[in-house]
């Protein structure tokens, strides 16, 4: 995916599908910095000028990496906001200040409590009025931006409707600030903060439309597969009430910052040939012949060279000649990555195989971010790697107590209770859960006996599939120990954790979640861990003969031409990793964090297992009940 240079909105040269100015960053990291860096200079330009520096700031996730940034410069480079007046978005109603889930809370958590800005300057939708209080409030909220002379920048995120702000679907051009009820959507999203949708309010007070688009300058982000398609909706689609981002095509200094993955469904990224000439790749040619058997109806060996002629593929041909050749050798490219052996088969011819033959046992280690990743991404495969003779270790990377619910730990411990009725701490915990003060965070008591429910549960799937107790680990990395879903950052205690257990087994494979899709961003941390760890690790001679192998599943799933290894289920293995599943009973019938799937683990994993079968049936390859895939990473 080429990066595009990040520059004004006028001197941008879009593809004829786009009509927003948009650049791709490879991280949000790097995005977020070059983003702080926009505001900082706009900042000092107004300081110089001896004017005001009006800001429109967001809350959400998207936009936290350009705070810390601009925090940091406060720090570090001395850059002041005693110029700068801000205003909010939006706000939860009724939301008091206090609220951990309030945006007051965030901003202040994230930006207004580390820099030197006058607390007068900051303005943020405020939700604890009175209803007969919100229309006279919002008039002046806007009458306020007026007499300064407009907002100067706006930071923006996107909903997954494409609402900006609290302006969902439907929402008009011309609205101005104003009381809206949320989306059910919206809502959905929201539900990990508030620890369930019950939780969550079904009313904001927004800036609309119109408010934003009278800004100077708009920059909107968006990071992650999750975004990839509502960004292709809003920069390539038409205008439409449907997906409120859609008007910003009607605004002249506009620009999406986005990160590799939420850029990736746009046409330049997705299908490159379509716009023009193309650099072939190996994994481009990959992408385009699965996409042109998908456009086409056909199985790659029927393809011809009019097909290829007709959907933009003409430069693939002229340096691959015809297409009777290449197509077989995409045929066998594909259909050499389905192996039954995920840990190499013994005393065979491995050059055309996914994985090594030797040794013929190997020490395998398969990290699951939560206490149910590895059964729900590649139970299937866990079975057939413990079926097939090799030393398996599963570890477990989190504790996962966050996602039991009060009612199930409620169960847990009446029957404690029952067992011992003089037991003080069942007594106190159970006052703990059934006390109504909110949504505090559970004390380290009660997240213990969370924790040990999520223990119970896996050692039940892994006995299940033949594990011994002993090749079963928990190393309850600490970024994830703070009760809240908002987790720490990486810290050294966690990389010396997970460098610890790869040292002791010395695998000679290693599979881990590669599943950046998961909304809560606890997978991208423990592959962060794991990366970090591999790298300390380089140097020791066992690691030389490791591999490492990437599974998704619970929340995204690999591409068709991303895959390197396949491992076909049988339709009892289906079943078998289905009962696996099973065993984590405090996730089942009513998952607290779901993301935006609201179909139970089991059914999630068997539909994309089944479709990964299906695409590689579709291509005309062999026709397997469903398929369990991964990518290696090469460190």
């Amino acid at each position: 995916m080429k990066e595009i240079s990040y520059q004004p909105a006028g001197q941008f040269e879009s593809t004829r599908f786009e009509k927003i100015h948009n650049v791709s960053f490879p991280n949000h990291t790097t995005a977020s910095a070059v983003v702080a860096r926009e505001i900082a200079e706009l900042i000092r330009d107004k300081e110089q000028n001896g004017s005001a520096c009006v800001l429109g700031l967001a809350t959400g996730s998207s936009p936290i990496k350009v705070y810390e940034e601009l925090v940091r410069m406060h720090r570090e480079e001395a850059l002041s906001f005693k110029n700068v007046v801000t205003f909010n978005l939006d706000e939860y109603f009724p939301m008091r200040k206090s609220d951990t889930q309030s945006y007051f809370n965030f901003m202040h958590e994230h930006l207004f409590d580390h820099i030197d800005i006058p607390p007068q300057n900051v303005h943020i939708p405020n939700g604890e009025l009175n209803p007969e209080q919100i229309l006279e409030f919002c008039v002046e909220y806007e009458n306020k931006i007026e007499a300064l002379g407009g907002l100067d920048f706006q930071l923006l995120g996107i909903g997954r409707t494409g609402h900006i702000g609290f302006n969902e679907p439907g929402s008009n051009f011309n609205s101005n600030t104003r009381l809206i009820t949320l989306d059910h959507i919206t809502r959905v999203d929201a539900s990990d903060a508030f620890l369930g949708i019950d939780n969550v309010p079904r009313r904001a007070i927004t800036m609309g439309i119109a408010s934003v688009r009278r800004a100077k300058r708009i920059v909107l982000l968006a990071w992650g597969q999750h975004k990839a398609g509502i960004i292709r909706e809003t920069v390539e689609g038409e205008i439409t009430s449907e997906v409120p981002a859609t008007y910003l095509q009607r605004h002249e200094n506009t620009t999406f910052v986005l990160d590799h993955e939420a850029a990736s469904q746009l046409t330049r990224n997705s299908t490159p040939w379509l716009v023009g000439p193309c650099n072939w790749t190996s994994e481009l040619k990959s992408k385009a012949i699965v996409w042109l058997c998908g456009r086409t109806g056909k199985s790659i060996l029927r393809l011809t060279d009019s097909d290829y002629n007709n959907n933009g593929m003409s430069g693939l041909l002229v340096q691959e000649g015809s297409a009777y050749d290449f197509n077989i050798a995409m045929f066998n490219r594909l259909q050499h990555t389905i192996t039954g052996w995920p840990g190499g088969k013994p005393n065979a011819d491995d050059s055309k195989r996914p994985e090594r033959a030797e040794p013929a046992s190997k020490r395998v280690i398969v990290f699951s971010p939560h206490p149910d990743d590895d059964v729900i991404s590649m139970g299937g495969t866990l079975d057939r790697l413990v079926e097939q003779g090799h030393e398996v270790h599963v570890v477990y990377q989190t504790s996962g107590n966050i996602a039991v619910s009060n009612e199930e730990a409620r169960k847990f411990l009446e029957i404690s209770q029952t067992l011992n009725p003089d037991s003080e701490i069942s007594k106190a915990l159970l006052a703990e859960i059934n006390t109504p003060n909110g949504h505090p965070v559970d004390s380290n008591e009660l997240r213990k006996v969370k924790g040990m429910i999520r223990r119970s549960e896996s050692l039940a799937a892994t006995r299940y599939l033949g594990l011994e107790d002993d090749n079963v680990h928990f190393l309850d990395l600490p970024f994830y120990e703070t009760g809240r879903p908002k987790k720490n950052e990486l810290s050294e205690n966690d990389i010396e954790l997970m460098t610890g257990i790869i040292s002791k087994i010395k695998p000679h494979q290693i599979y881990a979640a590669g599943d950046l899709a998961d909304p809560h961003g606890t997978h991208k941390v423990c592959l962060e861990a794991l990366f970090a760890a591999l790298e300390r690790l380089r140097g020791e001679a066992y690691m030389k003969d490791c591999w490492v192998w990437l599974y998704r599943g619970a929340w995204h799933e690999w591409e068709l031409h991303e895959i390197d290894m396949a491992v076909p289920l049988s339709p009892d293995q289906i079943i078998k990793k289905r009962h696996a599943i099973f065993f984590h009973q405090s996730q089942k019938d009513r998952v607290m964090y779901q993301g935006d799937d609201d179909r139970e683990f089991w059914m999630r994993a068997e539909e994309r297992n089944k479709a990964t079968a299906a695409g590689y049936r579709a291509v005309g390859l062999a026709d397997y009940a469903a398929m369990e895939a991964f990518v290696r990473y090469r460190f």
